[in-house]
């Protein structure tokens, strides 16, 4: 229990320091009053620390009360449910968001450029190329493909139509035909005069402005704001800083596997052997390693490391407290796995569990690699153990205490014939479930009456003999 305890306060005493670090920019970092234009970077793969940036980036634009938001966009896509929260968030910020593309916004950034509100392009770049593929590059069904051509529609259907004068009842122009997003995701969807049904749409810069797809080009976010009508504005760059990439570098997906696979692991080692050492420590390192980096990111509430933690304990009372394995050590795995699963989902989307917009797989997702990385760990230090652990090997010689206990020095196993039974002596090893008593200087095999724990240097008195091990009780003070 008190290895728990140790555990706890390290744990906690590491979430202060992560709160003080997400604290609100300083006055430098956040010019006060005036036309601000909040400008951001979204460069690289769209990954889930990119979903959390442009989260973090949007609430802050909105607390500074940002005239607009500009997007600085290079990317050639990422994971579909990243790039979608990105969208939504676009879409429902209160403010005007901007897309500049500065290069590139294939793919999944084709998806986040159509969710901002204006486009303008750097010459040379490109938009399109949204088809759903695998980590392989191979094509995924089509049920993927019809979630991302609605997705592409839908977007751009969300700005509406251009104004007309037109009294004949005929439909207005779109701003941005959901006819061409879709064809950047469907080779078999046409644009007359555009796409002939044989290839995915990918625009230019010239071909998206003739198209409607962007309002203009630009070779840099100073012009992108003077074409806009926004040239007075402060503008206020939102740079990463070295905590920023830490922090993104310790939340991708693989460091967090390996973090659950070390917490697991020390775990395991830890119980394998007596007092508190290296496996611990490396638990403890492992489960700061990784909650600390998502409570920065606004992930993690108090109540997930505590559920984890707690879990621990009903696992560890079930392991030395109650005999076998039952409902303490189910509730404890539940309450692990569950601490950490929900620490890698944000606290924001919970609330929209109940009404069932919430994809499944954004609560189905972290489940499986917490569950995953968790066996993995514990396979792993399974075999690790008896690999290095075991026989005589080195590792073991260096570790583990395993000296011979020899006859000549007093050790006997077996009572060679000698009647103990209501004789006194003294614990010399926790007796849990078996170790030694001295009784008149000699060391024997001993175990606690009915599986009793008896520390180590506590007075005992053997009860009964039986096959060369003696049963003992803690004597009363």
């Amino acid at each position: 229990m008190h290895k728990v305890l140790i555990a706890f306060l390290l744990l906690a005493v590491s979430f202060p320091t992560a709160s003080a670090a997400t604290g609100r920019p300083d006055a430098e970092r956040n010019p006060p009053g005036g036309r601000t234009v909040y400008v951001f970077l979204l460069h690289g793969d769209i990954m889930p620390a990119q979903a959390r940036l442009v989260s973090k980036c949007l609430r802050e634009a909105a607390d500074m009360n940002a005239a607009c938001v500009v997007v600085d966009l290079n990317t050639y896509g990422g994971l579909l449910d990243a790039a979608d929260s990105i969208r939504t968030m676009l879409l429902n910020f209160p403010g005007p968001t901007i897309t500049f593309v500065n290069n590139q916004a294939a793919s999944a950034g084709a998806l986040i450029a159509l969710a901002t509100d204006s486009i303008y392009m750097r010459p040379g770049a490109s938009i399109g190329a949204a088809t759903v593929v695998d980590r392989s590059g191979s094509e995924m069904p089509d049920k993927y493909q019809s979630f991302m051509r609605a997705m592409m529609r839908a977007t751009a259907e969300a700005h509406g139509r251009e104004p007309s004068d037109r009294t004949d009842g005929a439909p207005q122009r779109w701003r941005r035909d959901p006819r061409i997003a879709e064809a950047m995701v469907d080779p078999s969807v046409t644009v007359p005069g555009l796409t002939d049904s044989t290839e995915v749409v990918t625009l230019t810069a010239d071909e998206a402005v003739a198209w409607g797809f962007c309002e203009g080009k630009a070779a840099s976010v100073e012009e992108v704001l003077a074409l806009a009508g926004m040239d007075d504005c402060e503008i206020y760059e939102y740079r990463l800083t070295r905590l920023d990439r830490l922090t993104g570098f310790l939340s991708s997906p693989v460091i967090q596997a390996l973090c659950i696979m070390l917490i697991i692991g020390g775990i395991w080692f830890e119980l394998q052997s007596p007092g508190i050492g290296f496996p611990l420590a490396a638990a403890v390192l492992g489960a700061v390693l990784y909650f600390a980096p998502l409570y920065m990111e606004g992930l993690v509430a108090y109540w997930e490391p505590i559920l984890f933690l707690a879990g621990v304990v009903l696992l560890v009372l079930e392991l030395f407290v109650t005999p076998g394995f039952g409902v303490l050590g189910v509730l404890g795995i539940v309450a692990m796995v569950t601490g950490l699963a929900f620490a890698l989902i944000d606290a924001d989307l919970l609330h929209y569990i109940p009404t069932g917009e919430l994809p499944v797989s954004v609560v189905l997702g972290p489940f499986l690699i917490v569950v995953i990385s968790a066996g993995t760990g514990l396979l792993l230090s399974v075999w690790l153990g008896n690999r290095f652990l075991g026989g005589k090997s080195r590792l073991r010689r260096r570790i583990v205490l395993a000296s011979d206990l020899r006859p000549d020095e007093g050790y006997v196993s077996v009572a060679t014939g000698r009647e103990l039974t209501g004789r006194d002596g003294v614990a010399a090893t926790p007796l849990h479930p078996s170790g030694k008593v001295v009784i008149e200087g000699r060391h024997y095999e001993a175990a606690g009456e009915n599986a009793a724990f008896i520390r180590k240097g506590a007075a005992v008195t053997v009860i009964r003999d039986e096959n060369g091990v003696l049963y003992c009780r803690e004597k009363e003070a």
